[in-house]
């Protein structure tokens, strides 16, 4: 794939968040795949849906802009902004705080044959739990 195709995959990926579909996941990973998080890697289709779905859980109303894009080789870059109000329960942010958030992250993507194969996460666990009034400002 082109530098630009890649691009594009990557810039469609993000539409799992936003429409809050985990079943999209299959679409651009192949069953193999691993996402590194800051705090953990995800592996393959099963951990992946458990992993958004939380996600989708307790912020019912998560969305993401993905303010760049760039791609080169094999390889592409998204810099994004993702917000959400806490309403749900879940194990990681517990009961809802009815609070919101913004988060900056910045991904690189990985592609083999057409599909997204490894990422690399990099955002602010810590910032997300003080806005959301679960851990204490610094």
């Amino acid at each position: 794939m082109s530098a630009e195709e890649n691009k594009n995959l990557a810039l469609r990926s993000w539409e799992i968040v936003n429409q809050r579909n985990p079943d999209l996941i299959e679409e651009f990973y192949p069953p193999d795949f691993v996402w590194h998080e800051p705090d953990q890697d995800i592996r393959g289709y099963e951990q992946a849906k458990q992993f958004v779905s939380s996600f989708f859980e307790a912020f019912p109303d998560i969305s993401i802009t993905i303010d760049d894009v760039i791609a080169e080789g094999d390889q592409a870059v998204s810099r994004y902004t993702i917000r959400g109000t806490h309403q749900g329960e879940t194990e990681e942010f517990g009961p809802p705080t009815g609070r919101q958030f913004e988060l900056q992250g910045i991904t690189i993507h990985r592609f083999e044959n057409a599909k997204i194969v490894e990422e690399w996460e990099r955002y602010d666990n810590l910032s997300v739990l003080q806005q959301l009034g679960l851990a204490p400002e610094q």
